[in-house]
Parts: structure tokens; C-alpha cells; sequence
């Protein structure tokens, strides 16, 4: 289940990084690194946190299908778009790659036998990690902290994999269920304007 959430969040977060590289119009290098920092800068944080080898250094297959990706998308002439942060590609890729973090993030705490919090804050670091150094990178600010009902998305989604393991009814299943519910919830959110209250 770990890895399957991890390799959608992968090629997910890639197709958005690779997005907002050329939207800020970088080079094939810059390019490179935000497609790399965003597929891969959440889960080597959290891997780091947890004491682990980092996944995408002990497993060839993640960064095959980052570079993979980055050619099919220079292939279908993605970066020729405009106002590509508003596309339905960016948004749903996006999202899609926010939910399975999150996932991939509370299972590892699980498995470490982490409490509620450490469950909540390895699926925060494993879903909005990457974006984040991403953007300081890039020297604006981070995604997280100016998108309404981004981060509250990878709360909820942790919170629902602790308590379906709480339940012992943790298995495919009902991930996958987690997994529609967060992304229905990101994409509404989205739409709908939904923010946290600004203080």
C-alpha cells in the first residue's frame, strides 16, 4: 500500500513541479530540480525524520519515472501552455499528489508505531516537504501557506488513515476510499475558494 501511494504521489507531484518550473520560466536544469524537489523533497524529509535510507535512493524505479515523465511532458509541448497554474492538469495532478503523500507519510508513521501527532506531522512533511523547498527555492512563497484548505487536506487524510487503523479496518479499500475522499475534498476546495481563517 506504502508503495503504491508513494509512486502515484511521485508522478503526480513531478507533473506539478515540472508546471510551476515553467511557469517561472527556469531552465532545463531549474526544470530538473523543481520536478525533482517536488516528486521526491517531501518523502526524503520525512525518510530522514524516521531514521531511513531514503526510498528514492535505495529503489532505481522512482527517478526512471520522473525523468520519464519530464520527456512525455516536453514531448506533448505541456510547457507551451499558459496560465498553466490554473489548468486542469496542474490542479489535479496537484491534488492527487497531496492525498497520496499523505498517505504513503501516515503509513510509514504507522509502521513506526508513531501517535496521532507524529502520524499527522510525517503525512504533513511527506505532502507539502517538497513543495515547500521547492518554492523557497525559487524564491516566492510557499504554495502551502497562501492555498486555502491545502495542508488542512493532509490533516484530514492522516487523521482518516489513523482511524481506520484504529478500527483495524485499514486495507486497500478503504485507502482507496480515503484517497477519492481527499481528492474530492482538495478539488472542492479548490473551486469552492475554501481558506482557513487568515488571522
Amino acid at each position: 500500500m506504502f508503495e503504491i501511494a508513494e509512486y502515484i504521489g511521485i508522478i503526480a507531484f513531478g507533473t506539478s513541479g515540472f508546471l510551476v518550473a515553467i511557469k517561472n520560466r527556469l531552465d532545463l536544469l531549474g526544470v530538473l530540480i523543481s520536478t525533482f524537489l517536488t516528486a521526491f523533497g517531501g518523502g526524503l524529509i520525512r525518510d530522514v525524520i524516521a531514521n531511513k535510507t531514503p526510498y528514492t535512493f535505495i529503489h532505481p524505479l522512482p527517478g526512471i519515472l520522473v525523468l520519464s515523465l519530464m520527456v512525455l511532458l516536453i514531448a506533448f509541448k505541456i510547457h507551451k501552455k499558459q496560465n498553466i497554474e490554473n489548468k486542469t492538469l496542474f490542479i489535479i495532478s496537484d491534488s492527487i499528489g497531496l492525498v497520496s503523500f499523505s498517505i504513503s507519510g501516515a503509513l510509514l508513521a504507522l509502521e513506526l508505531n508513531y501517535n496521532l501527532t507524529g502520524i499527522m506531522a510525517l503525512s504533513f512533511i511527506t505532502a507539502v516537504g517538497g513543495g515547500i523547498t521547492r518554492d523557497v527555492i525559487i524564491n516566492q512563497v510557499p504554495f502551502v501557506f497562501k492555498t486555502g484548505f491545502y495542508g488542512t487536506v493532509s490533516l484530514i487524510v492522516a487523521l482518516f488513515v489513523y482511524l481506520l487503523n484504529l478500527a483495524d479496518f485499514l486495507n486497500y479499500f478503504s485507502l482507496f476510499a480515503v484517497f477519492l475522499i481527499g481528492t474530492a475534498l482538495r478539488l472542492i476546495a479548490f473551486y469552492k475558494k475554501w481558506s482557513v481563517p487568515i488571522i
